[in-house]
């Protein structure tokens, strides 16, 4: 068994990759662990087209340490093509060049040993003194001790109770489409969720990507499909001072600001939704095409059956009625949910937990677990509850690992505050902005 780590990392996607990189210059024992043989970053959603909808500079590191080497202009540098990048003047760019980035880093950690591939944590147990960690390393068993964790495990995919049985190569979640590479040719094909993933989706169906289906039916609990807002003022929820004003808050008060919040992190960028109006226009007024797409907003879905092909329970908000569709093929665009790593779970009576069964973080994204006696479980991607709906997004992944790392060294290594912010979010923001 190794010398007990200062840090162990319990997966390596983009938020712990964070950490890592700022943690680079420290003298601390740390090391990261991820199940899967070789780096991807949803490898199910690279769809041609698709693109970040967060700037390339909210990397991994350039908002607190501009210098660090593993920034994604280090990366293009060393890539050689910057200039070129520079020049292809995008307004987003793709999520498969991000990914690459991403993949890069890892790469990078994993040759000086801070970061190992292929190592899954099945179990973490409390020893009093430090957390173990039960691991199956290709086949092995292996035991790893550290004094805290950071835990970025990612989220599950969310599948609606009445699609659960009938989970197969023909009703799955859109996580993973592009590891399926469905076949839809004269299929009708179901998209549920009108977020930027069912865009998506409906997009490349509609341009015969898997094949030409017969018809598309996109539907979306939504009113309308619903453009994300990215304006100047709405950005500001993403930025660190009102993160800070947000923990303070009441339970209830944060969670009527998230849903109230919900299209600033969980819409479609502007461009996708002209290019899909396009498309449809197109389809419908120029080819004649129109009983090729069936767009149904307001609808939610209720029941799922299958008779040969599936049968679609929708209620139509609008109307306040049923409604029934058939369908050969159902892609689940639901989303993600928050929960507890299933690693955890022989901790997970000594969490504290608010009254939805979420977990409580502190402003550093610390747990609170009794009994740690000083130890910390970092959590991240968890704590849209805590920390507001820039917590599970990219746009602060590098403040967020600041804060991390600063706890974790006990002293103000980065500098996680706000000077000189636009908005005045509270009469003590500037104090609280200040406090590292």
């Amino acid at each position: 068994m190794d010398t007990p780590l200062d840090l162990a990392g319990i997966g390596a996607g983009p938020f712990n990759l964070s950490v890592a990189a700022l943690l680079h210059r420290q003298a601390l024992a740390y090391r990261f662990f991820d199940s899967k043989a070789s780096h991807s970053w949803h490898p199910g959603l690279m769809l041609p087209g698709a693109e970040l909808q967060t700037s390339y500079l909210k990397d991994l590191v350039t908002p607190v340490d501009p210098t660090n080497p593993y920034s994604f202009l280090a990366y293009l540098v060393a890539k050689r093509r910057f200039y070129d990048f520079l020049n292809a003047d995008q307004p987003a760019i793709g999520r498969r060049e991000f990914a690459d980035y991403l993949a890069w880093v890892a790469d990078r950690l994993a040759g000086l040993n801070r970061l190992q591939m292929g190592s899954c944590v099945e179990r973490v147990m409390d020893r009093d003194h430090w957390f173990e960690l039960e691991m199956d390393v290709a086949g092995k068993s292996r035991l790893v001790r550290a004094r805290n964790l950071c835990v970025a495990a990612g989220k599950e995919p969310y599948i609606p109770d009445c699609a659960r049985p009938l989970l197969s190569d023909h009703c799955f979640h859109a996580l993973e489409t592009a590891l399926r590479q469905p076949a839809v040719q004269g299929l009708r094909v179901a998209v549920v969720g009108g977020g930027q993933t069912g865009a998506e989706l409906v997009l490349n169906l509609l341009d015969g990507h898997w094949g030409h289906p017969r018809r598309v039916l996109w539907i979306s609990r939504r009113e309308n499909y619903l453009p994300l807002d990215e304006t100047p003022f709405t950005n500001t929820w993403f930025s660190p001072d009102y993160v800070d004003v947000f923990h303070r808050l009441s339970g209830a008060r944060r969670e009527e600001i998230v849903e109230a919040q919900k299209l600033a992190s969980d819409g479609i960028s502007t461009t996708t939704l002209k290019a899909l109006y396009r498309r449809f226009y197109g389809l419908v007024h120029l080819e004649g095409k129109g009983d090729g797409i069936a767009l149904l907003p307001g609808r939610e879905l209720c029941e799922l059956s299958r008779t040969g092909s599936y049968e679609l329970g929708l209620y139509n908000s609008l109307e306040g009625a049923p409604e029934h569709y058939r369908a050969d093929l159902v892609i689940l665009c639901t989303g993600l949910q928050e929960t507890i790593p299933h690693c955890l779970e022989p901790l997970r009576e000594r969490f504290l937990l608010d009254g939805q069964g979420r977990l409580v973080l502190n402003r550093a994204f610390a747990a609170d677990l009794r009994g740690a006696a000083g130890r910390q479980v970092y959590i991240l991607g968890g704590g849209r509850y805590t920390h507001g709906i820039a917590e599970p997004q990219l746009s602060l992944a590098a403040w967020r690992a600041a804060r991390v790392v600063n706890d974790l060294v006990g002293s103000s290594l980065y500098d996680t505050g706000q000077a000189g912010g636009i908005m005045q979010w509270s009469m003590a923001g500037e104090e609280a902005s200040a406090v590292a």
